[in-house]
C-alpha cells in the first residue's frame, strides 16, 4: 500500500492511498482532513453565547435548553450525513467499479457499477465562481446508442482533489481499462 499526500481543492491537506490487489484489482481510497475540534468548539461557544444573551434578556429557561438541544442535534446530522472521512475507489477489471464514502459516524454509502456499462473514466473541468476545478468522473454507456453517454458519475466530491491527485486516479482506471479492452470477453460459463 502506498500513500501520498496532496491538497484538495480549497487547500485543504488529503492523503491519496493506492492499494494494488492484482493486476485487474486496483482500491484507490482519498482521507479528508479529520473533523477540528477548534471549529467544532467554536461553533458550539457562538451558539451558546448567543443563547446566554437571550437568556439574560429573556430570563427563560428554554432558551439555554434548546441551544444545548439544538447544538447536539446539528453536530449528530452533520456527522452523519455530511461530514465523510474517506472516499474509496474499487476498481475489479472483470466485475466493476465500486464507490464508498465513509462518514465521520461511521456510516457508509456504497455504489456499485458494472463494467459493462462503465464506457470511460475521465477528468473534467468545471468554473466554479471563478476558478477551475477538476473532477473525476465515470461515462456510463447508454444502452440504446453504444457510441453515446446515459450518465455521468462524479466521483470524489466531498474531498475534491487537485488535479495531480486526479492524475494518480485517472492513471490506475485507465490502465484496468486498458487491459478489458485487449483480453477478449468470455461469453459464457464453461
Amino acid at each position: 500500500m502506498e500513500e501520498r499526500r496532496y491538497r484538495s481543492a480549497s487547500g485543504a491537506a488529503i492523503a491519496l492511498r493506492r492499494r494494488r490487489h492484482s493486476s485487474s484489482c486496483r482500491e484507490l481510497a482519498v482521507r479528508c482532513p479529520r473533523l477540528q475540534l477548534r471549529s467544532l468548539s467554536a461553533a458550539t461557544s457562538a451558539v451558546w453565547l448567543a443563547a446566554y444573551g437571550l437568556f439574560v434578556l429573556s430570563q427563560n429557561s428554554m432558551v439555554l435548553s434548546a441551544a444545548i438541544f439544538i447544538t447536539l442535534l446539528g453536530l449528530i446530522i452533520y456527522l452523519h450525513f455530511v461530514k465523510i472521512d474517506q472516499e474509496s475507489l474499487l476498481v475489479i477489471g472483470s466485475l466493476g467499479i465500486q464507490v464508498t464514502s465513509s462518514y465521520a459516524s461511521g456510516k457508509e454509502s456504497t455504489t456499485f457499477i458494472e463494467m459493462g456499462q462503465v464506457k470511460d473514466v475521465v477528468i473534467n473541468e468545471a468554473i466554479h465562481m471563478q476558478k477551475v476545478i477538476y473532477y473525476l468522473c465515470i461515462l456510463l454507456q447508454d444502452p440504446g446508442d453504444p457510441q453515446g453517454v446515459s450518465e455521468v458519475v462524479p466521483l470524489f466530491q466531498s474531498s475534491k482533489p487537485r488535479l495531480d491527485c486526479l492524475i494518480e486516479v485517472y492513471k490506475s482506471c485507465q490502465e484496468i481499462l486498458e487491459q478489458r479492452k485487449t483480453t477478449p470477453q468470455s461469453s459464457g460459463i464453461k
